[in-house]
């Protein structure tokens, strides 16, 4: 079982192919490119290099956000395009969960943050659950839109150690490792997405029967758009001025 993830949720365009259990290929392009202009040949010369082509896929992945809303759109396009020219089932993972899997053998609490703008960000927390043969995750909160001070205060009434990654930390990291005496960093190699780690996490899914058909694979945004909270409050102050 041949599964290709992609992942465009980030700054960071990756793509994987896994069979089974075992790493073929996996392409990471950190670079300020449009994801539009890189992924798709990427995944092509990764292919290239397996000897494999998408007929090969039995399963197209995707991690579904939360994230960059452009970005996101983007992986999706491309894994329900091929889903539905071949007729195959896809998998999608979430961002936070996928990045939390690069460091799920980590005894402390795992907090993948990423960068939601207006002074915000994306969190959830992990455990990894150590009675498993192979290092999984439990999810210790929900994903949630926080700002920085109450994420700060969450994790320092945690009195744990906190292990964090993601791109979040490159705008907030000092503040967050300043105000949390127990958090850490996670090194820069294991703190950006993989597709790799987002396609073990997918793979679980698989296994458990979680796959879904193109049409009804969707994006997590996690909260509206500027523009569409701007919409709504225009349309609420014009309901508000008709009463």
């Amino acid at each position: 079982m041949k599964l290709l993830m992609i992942d465009t949720s980030t700054i960071v365009a990756t793509a994987a192919v896994l069979d089974v259990d075992r790493l073929i290929a996996e392409t990471i392009v950190n670079y300020k490119k449009k994801h539009s202009e890189k992924m798709l040949p990427s995944i092509d010369h990764m292919l290239q290099d397996s000897g494999l082509g998408l007929k090969d896929i039995d399963v197209f992945g995707v991690v579904n956000g939360p994230g960059s809303f452009t970005g996101l759109r983007i992986g999706m396009a491309t894994a329900k395009g091929f889903a539905q020219a071949l007729n195959k089932p896809m998998v999608t993972v979430s961002t936070l969960e996928a990045l939390a899997a690069n460091v799920c053998a980590s005894d402390s609490t795992i907090c993948p943050i990423i960068d939601a703008q207006r002074g915000q960000v994306y969190v959830a927390l992990y455990q990894s659950d150590g009675e498993s043969a192979e290092p999984s995750l439990k999810i210790t909160m929900a994903e949630g839109v926080y700002d920085v001070d109450t994420l700060s205060r969450k994790l320092k009434d945690l009195n744990q150690p906190v292990m964090l990654l993601g791109d979040g930390l490159k705008k907030y990291g000092k503040q967050l490792l300043e105000a949390v005496p127990n958090a850490c960093a996670a090194p820069a190699f294991l703190a950006m997405n993989r597709a790799s780690s987002a396609a073990y996490v997918g793979l679980k899914k698989i296994q458990q029967g979680k796959t879904v058909s193109c049409f009804q694979a969707d994006l997590n945004y996690l909260r509206k758009s500027s523009a569409e909270e701007q919409r709504e409050k225009k349309l609420s102050r014009e309901a508000q001025h008709h009463e």
